[in-house]
């Protein structure tokens, strides 16, 4: 039995020294790197010769991924976005060790073509990196009007020396500031104090009247905080997230957002504002 005994830890002891082994040895893979040792690309898709906005992302480096390309992110090791404007475009990537530290590299690309197409709304709104806006106050700036109906407001309208009344330090002297980078968009206060969050849009999501005719031209979605004076007043003021996006080009935005359950001629609530250039 003693000799038993012996016989299966000789057999077992070499096991385990091998078993010890792997285990360092897997452990070892992927150590520390710093960012000059990183390898990761992004490459524009050459057509024509030309650069194109679609980029191809690629980490040959041992760390997990995570790519900034400015309207989005993606974890994925290789991955293909879009660039949503012309010229010079940054992506920044970060990696994360296995001990858990994290490396950063900015990369670079100019793209020359935008051969595959982006709602160019990303352009108006940022000006490709960054872009004020204001009221428009040419006319009234707030108010409400008829939904699917009228595209700017019609009933109850509002002045921009109105505005602080409804909205304290968010009329005169305000602004709002859409930022390419991560999609970010900041409200300035006329006392200069700031609330931040991101926005998005979705082009595709149109509101169209009882004759066919398209009113709303996308949807825009903030979260984090509202436009300007974004409240509506019949709903004890709630704050407003989500609006129809009525005009947006270089100079003009113009934003509406219907009461719940309203139809064709219902309340609806309008904000007109325009770039600070």
């Amino acid at each position: 039995m003693k000799r038993f005994i012996e016989y299966i830890i000789i057999f077992i002891s070499p096991l385990m020294l091998i078993n010890c082994e792997s285990i360092e040895d897997r452990l070892s893979i992927g150590g520390f790197i710093n960012s000059e040792q990183l390898d990761v690309t992004a490459t524009p898709l050459i057509v024509d010769g030309k650069a194109t906005n679609k980029i191809i992302l690629n980490n040959a480096s041992p760390v997990l991924s995570s790519w900034d390309f400015g309207t989005g992110r993606t974890q994925k090791k290789t991955d293909t976005v879009l660039m949503v404007v012309a010229g010079e475009n940054e992506i920044i990537f970060t990696g994360r060790n296995p001990d858990g530290s994290e490396v950063s590299k900015t990369l670079k690309v100019n793209v020359e073509d935008m051969r595959f197409p982006v709602p160019p709304e990303w352009g108006f709104l940022t000006d490709g990196s960054e872009k004020e806006w204001e009221w428009d106050d040419r006319g009234p700036v707030w108010g409400n009007g008829g939904y699917l109906t009228d595209v700017a407001p019609a009933w109850w309208t509002l002045p921009i020396d109105d505005i602080d009344e409804q909205s304290p330090k968010e009329g005169i002297g305000a602004k709002m500031i859409f930022s390419l980078r991560g999609a970010k968009f900041t409200k300035v206060k006329s006392d200069g104090t700031t609330e931040t969050g991101t926005f998005s849009f979705d082009m595709n999501d149109k509101a169209i009247d009882n004759d066919g005719v398209v009113w709303g031209e996308g949807k825009l979605t903030l979260k984090g905080t509202t436009v300007l004076n974004g409240i509506s007043p019949n709903e004890n003021n709630e704050k407003v997230h989500e609006y129809d996006i009525l005009v947006l080009d270089d100079k003009h935005l113009v934003l509406s957002y219907p009461e719940p359950d309203e139809t064709e001629g219902g309340t609806a609530w309008f904000w007109m504002f325009k770039s600070s250039d």
